[in-house]
């Protein structure tokens, strides 16, 4: 009767789904079932449940005469295996069965859901065993110290004890590992008390626990008293003392503390070894990996998974991946852990189709991988860029319910993401159910480039959104981003965040921000955070002279090649390419011809070097060396023979350049956009007419290319340079080019040779109505005129531009006035400011001034409430003092200064600005109770400092405002 009351009872409120566990509400004092018999607080699971096979005690077909010693075989074996569906399968049997269980029973089917992670269905058959011993108190303490939950461990040992159960070696193991989850010193201090009082120091369980928990509440200093003070030190509080060094990261001490158990004499076991050969691994130490490796051999051991596991592991994180696979092989029946690791040892040294095929070889003899092992697989499948793997690996993923794990799926993002498949990998990213740091950080891998840079900014402000802590990997990943887009405003942002995040002295950081402002031509700033570097690579050297070469500053760049070689680094082969290229761009042949001899001395002689080789020569008007340095080259790419063709179009060698075309067919390479560019120009410097029409309808026809403007460019000077106007009118019109401006300033271009006046006045009005700021048309036409005798229109195309020039130049003296009269501090009087601006030409400008007015206006009314008194005395100074205007690069620096500090939400003090003053000195030391926490308006100098930083901007930028301040 209280089997079916209580089934009904259970059956009547379901226990909740197991996706959406919920927190078990345990009475403070439970009491024990009166029932003999085990009450089914489960429903027997109506879909088919996997069955344990005969081998493994499972029981597939279970009879109602079995003994309990085989039920209590069966659970221990699901026990084993952390198999959750087979155990219940058990547990429903048994129930079918009404088979009264004993002792020994409750706590196997108690110890089963335990260690299979079902701490809910733990909890209810604890609560209904008749009578609880200290084997079920401690396999319960034990499960919730594994799940982090060592409050309620701590609250179970003390229920345990008011319950006059006395505790054993076991359970104040499980209690001692409870308060190290909580870090509760206090009462593993009382659980150590109690330890000394029933005389278990010397248990082989108790000792080791006390170190550790010593270890992660206390530091090494109370753990290594405890181990000093134990009365025998066994293999397992060395064990203990060692993981605690381990656990720290103190590796050097591990492998000191090693040669002092060696020198103990204990003996040596497979359980401190692993601990030891870790350590090697992660200090390179492979010589006393090595040692350890004889070692093992020595007592017998080789053949055990879990050291054999270690073994690899070593080998293949010092690079010696033969050596490695050589222990793999000696192993007579590796086990998953050690097929596992050997996988993930050829995923780290970049052998990814050998991990594939060791993967595949695991799978036909049949050992079953685990999370670790298809995490490590999917690694090594992103090196391969082969989606059909891809796609097959996440299939047998989902088909074996590993997706569940946030670890594989990471793995599988990071996958799709490095093979390109970015929509897999969000899909991937949706399905997941939790979102960790590696998660965020394997997305965003995958806007990198393109136009998806964008969407990684989005992506990054999501992960803010969702409390996500952003580390070093996030940010270096969000500012490969802000690189590609070539824009500093989004990477000054994610500085600041770097900078509120305290992480600005991370050296990788400072240069992925350096290579970010860098490639955004912003090399003020790149060059602010380079001097902040404390370790200054090739790298970081190399980003520098990289960015002075792209903003055409090649003087730059070779100076800090020489600051770089002073401080005795060694340049790659990138920065030889880099420092060649800004010799092409200064046509330095001499600095060039050093910069070979460099590379060929540190014999850094790569195809990229090679090609920025030739340009250099090419660029230098040098063919016969550049000629020389191609045919020195063993590799020739596209781009080393675009470089060769269009160095001999550019200089007029057009035989040769139509004959490197014809080679470079021969060879089996494929012409792209430049290397027709180059053609196309040799044969309009030639006028070869037909040539040239026959190699542009080619393009499109054999290879595939879209014509762009550049090639409808030189068709055009070919066909004006032949005197064929009409069929250039024809041209444009069939090519959809009329409303290109650069189109016909080529047409026009074409008219001096023949003197066709009709022709270029046509091609001069369609040029004035798409560009008229082009100044050279107007030049051009000009001289057309003079050269046709036509005076009087040449006159009036020369007083025309006159008119254009002086009204550009009208407009750049309106720009300076405002620029002066934001530097004066006249207009700050107490009553107000007068409106000195005189009207803009642009209607844009007359706007932006209108809301510097409206902010001039509240500075004044508020200097006129509160700042009278320190203006007054600012102007006496004044009368004394003259005060002298920063230079144009002051006004610069400061007021970028202002900007990145705003965007960090730093408050500015105006006393570090007027710091910057030479003229102000006196003020700010008698003066430095002033406080301006907001840029634009607040207080008393708020004004002057809007002023300057809009100065810096107007003058700086050729007399346009960009808008930061107003």
């Amino acid at each position: 009767m209280d089997w079916q009351c209580s089934s009904l009872l259970l059956r009547a409120t379901p226990l909740p789904s197991p996706s959406l566990p919920r927190p078990i509400s345990v009475p403070a004092n439970p009491k024990p079932h009166k029932s003999g018999h085990l009450t089914p607080f489960e429903p027997v699971p109506s879909s088919p449940v996997p069955s344990p096979s005969a081998n493994d005690t499972s029981g597939a077909h279970l009879h109602h005469d079995c003994s309990l010693g085989s039920y209590s075989r069966m659970l221990h074996g699901c026990s084993s295996r952390g198999s959750l569906p087979r155990g219940k399968a058990v547990h429903g049997r048994l129930l079918r069965a009404r088979v009264e269980p004993d002792a020994h029973l409750w706590n196997c089917l108690l110890n089963m859901y335990c260690k299979c992670g079902s701490l809910k269905r733990a909890r209810l058959v604890f609560e209904l065993m008749p009578h609880r011993d200290v084997v079920a108190w401690t396999s319960l303490m034990a499960a919730h110290a594994c799940a982090n939950d060592g409050e309620e461990g701590m609250r179970m040992f003390c229920e345990m004890m008011a319950d006059g159960v006395w505790p054993n070696a076991f359970a104040l193991s499980s209690g001692l590992k409870a308060c190290s989850v909580c870090e509760d010193l206090g009462f593993g201090r009382q659980l150590h008390g109690e330890a000394v009082k029933m005389h278990l120091l010397s248990d082989p369980i108790v000792g080791p626990s006390l170190i550790d928990f010593y270890v992660k509440c206390a530091g090494m200093e109370l753990a290594e008293k405890m181990f000093f003070g134990l009365p025998e030190k066994n293999v397992t509080s060395w064990n203990a003392l060692l993981g605690g060094y381990a656990w720290l990261g103190e590796d050097m001490k591990v492998l000191e503390l090693f040669r002092g158990f060696m020198e103990s004499g204990t003996m040596v076991s497979e359980f401190i070894l692993p601990t030891v050969i870790k350590r090697c691994a992660g200090l390179g130490e492979v010589r006393q990996g090595q040692s350890l490796h004889c070692l093992v051999i020595k007592i017998g051991l080789e053949q055990d998974g879990f050291l054999s596991s270690s073994l690899v592991d070593m080998y293949a994180k010092c690079g010696l991946v033969e050596e490695a696979h050589k222990v793999f092989v000696r192993i007579v029946d590796p086990d998953v852990v050690v097929w596992s690791a050997m996988i993930s040892g050829f995923d780290q040294q970049g052998m990814g189709l050998e991990a594939v095929k060791l993967f595949r070889s695991m799978k036909r003899l049949g050992v079953r991988p685990n999370s670790y092992t298809l995490a490590s697989v999917a690694g090594a499948a992103s090196q391969l860029e082969d989606q059909e793997l891809c796609g097959s690996l996440h299939a047998y993923i989902l088909k074996n319910g590993f997706d569940m794990r946030t670890e594989v799926g990471n793995a599988i993002l990071n996958m799709y993401m490095k093979n390109g498949a970015v929509e897999d990998g969000c899909m991937v990213f949706d399905t997941m159910m939790e979102h960790d740091t590696i998660s965020w950080n394997s997305l965003l891998s995958g806007f990198h480039s393109g136009s998806s840079c964008d969407k990684g900014l989005r992506i990054f402000i999501g992960l803010l959104t969702q409390n996500i802590m952003p580390n070093t990997y996030t940010y270096i990943s969000i500012l490969r981003s802000c690189t590609s887009l070539k824009d500093a405003r989004y990477g000054a942002q994610v500085h600041a965040r770097i900078f509120k995040s305290n992480l600005s002295g991370d050296s990788f950081l400072g240069r992925s921000l350096v290579d970010m402002y860098a490639s955004s031509g912003d090399l003020e700033n790149a060059c602010l955070v380079f001097d902040r570097l404390t370790e200054r690579d090739v790298f970081s050297w190399t980003v520098i002279i990289t960015g002075y070469t792209n903003t055409y500053q090649g003087e730059k760049a070779i100076n800090c090649f020489r600051q770089m070689q002073q401080q005795g680094l060694h340049p790659n082969e990138f920065t030889i390419s880099c420092c060649l290229g800004a010799c092409s761009y200064l046509a330095a042949l001499d600095s060039g011809c050093q910069f070979h001899s460099h590379a060929i001395k540190s014999g850094l002689i790569g195809s990229y070097v090679m090609s920025n080789l030739i340009n250099m020569y090419a660029k230098c008007g040098c063919m016969m060396d550049a000629e020389a340095a191609f045919n020195e080259s063993t590799f020739h790419d596209e781009v080393s023979w675009n470089i060769l063709i269009c160095g001999y179009s550019q200089h007029g060698y057009v035989v040769k350049a139509l004959e490197s075309f014809q080679q470079m067919i021969e060879e089996g390479k494929k012409p792209d956009e430049v290397t027709f560019v180059g053609v196309l120009s040799a044969c309009s410097h030639a006028g070869l007419l037909n040539e040239g029409m026959k190699y542009f309808n080619s393009m499109y026809r054999i290879y595939g290319i879209t014509p762009t403007i550049e090639h409808h460019r030189c068709i055009i000077d070919i066909l004006g340079k032949a005197g064929k106007h009409d069929e250039v009118v024809q041209f444009i019109n069939e090519m959809g080019l009329s409303s290109d401006a650069s189109i016909w300033q080529t047409a026009l271009g074409t008219c001096r040779m023949h003197g066709n006046v009709e022709f270029a006045e046509r091609a001069a009005n369609k040029l004035f109505e798409l560009d008229p700021s082009m100044d050279s048309s107007y030049i051009m036409m000009s001289n057309l005129y003079a050269a046709a005798g036509r005076w009087e229109d040449a006159i009036r195309m020369r007083k025309f531009m006159g008119n254009i020039l002086r009204d550009r130049v009208s407009q750049k003296q309106d720009y300076k006035q405002v620029a002066v009269l934001l530097a004066s501090p006249a207009p700050l009087v107490a009553s107000g400011l007068s409106d000195p601006f005189p009207p803009p030409v642009d209607r844009g400008m007359a706007s932006r001034l209108q809301q510097l007015r409206s902010k001039a206006v509240q500075a004044s009314e508020f200097l006129s409430k509160h700042g009278c008194t320190y203006y007054k005395e600012l102007m006496e100074e004044n009368k004394r003092h003259v005060v002298q205007p920063p230079t144009v690069e002051k006004c610069q620096e400061l007021s970028k200064q202002l900007f990145y500090t705003r965007l960090a939400s730093i408050p500015v003090r105006c006393e570090s600005f007027w710091k910057e003053l030479d003229g102000l000195k006196h003020i700010w030391r008698n003066r430095k109770d002033i406080k301006v926490e907001d840029v634009g308006i607040a207080a008393l100098f708020g004004l002057e400092l809007y002023a300057w930083s809009c100065v810096g901007e107007i003058v700086g930028r050729g007399f346009t405002f960009t808008g930061y301040y107003v």
